[in-house]
């Protein structure tokens, strides 16, 4: 079967799934889609990703710990793959999502000089960037675009039109990208947990893994803040943001150390609730 091909039936049965996700409705769709992706997800190469991961940071983590990590990730994984099609009505409710501000966000919108957000995937990780341009703060945001042409281009319309209309492809040239909109105003998101190719290989829950440096370089260049945010589901019905004050860094500190505190960050946060982390990125390749 060529590439094409499969691509094109993987696309059928996922615009399948989104129909049957919008005949059932957002209460009862996440539950069957839950269920859907913790019965199938230990099939998949990515469970045995998430394994290796959990052993890796943790020696003496016992299986039942393992297996109930993991399937709490499979049933957000279900979750947030038929919210994609309920974007439109998070966008439009503010009901959704409770954000726990304690004033960082409106002195960020007072100051009205960007920042670069930053997080990881927790819960409904595209919720993030949502909410911060629904209050006014020019944004925009990094993306991986899909292996798969058939399903990549409604995926890119639905994060513009309801997420972050500045949706910037990873790759080479992200950064030069980011540098232009950021000197014309605009705030950066950035997930940091994603394994990347480049970067500085620095200690993450004591191992080595690549990390973006994009954070540490925009500090470097503009004394920038670094906001830490998180997302996270309350009652499995719906979401409470978290926007931290930001980090102190300047541009006397080198990049080794941003990175590396931003690591530190990231780890501390999954440490405070691991079965809300999505495991299965190869971080550690």
């Amino acid at each position: 079967m060529t590439k094409a091909i499969k691509y094109f039936f993987q696309s059928v049965i996922v615009y399948l799934l989104f129909l049957i996700g919008r005949i059932l409705g957002l209460t009862i769709s996440r539950k069957l889609f839950a269920a859907l992706f913790v019965f199938f997800g230990p099939i998949l190469r990515s469970n045995k990703i998430a394994e290796k991961n959990l052993k890796i940071i943790d020696h003496k983590i016992s299986n039942d710990e393992i297996k109930k990590i993991i399937e709490n990730m499979w049933k957000n994984y279900g979750k947030t793959f038929i919210e994609y099609i309920y974007l439109k009505y998070f966008h439009k409710n503010n009901s959704y999502v409770n954000v726990k501000d304690e004033g960082n966000l409106l002195q960020i919108i007072k100051e009205n000089k960007p920042v670069i957000f930053v997080s990881g995937h927790f819960a409904n990780f595209e919720l993030m960037s949502m909410e911060i341009t629904k209050q006014g703060i020019p944004l925009a945001t990094v993306y991986r675009p899909l292996n798969n042409f058939f399903l990549n281009p409604f995926m890119e319309f639905l994060r513009k039109k309801y997420i972050c209309k500045n949706q910037i492809k990873k790759g080479r040239s992200s950064v030069r990208d980011l540098l232009t909109l950021f000197k014309n105003g605009s705030s950066i998101a950035l997930m940091i947990d994603q394994r990347v190719s480049e970067g500085l290989k620095l200690d993450f829950f004591q191992e080595k893994a690549y990390t973006t440096t994009i954070p540490a370089q925009f500090v470097k260049k503009f004394n920038c803040k670094i906001v830490p945010i998180h997302i996270d589901r309350e009652k499995e019905v719906n979401f409470r943001l978290t926007i931290f004050k930001p980090l102190k860094f300047n541009e006397n500190d080198s990049l080794k150390k941003i990175t590396q505190d931003l690591n530190f960050w990231l780890e501390n946060t999954i440490k405070g609730n691991p079965k809300k982390w999505i495991w299965s990125h190869d971080r550690w390749k």
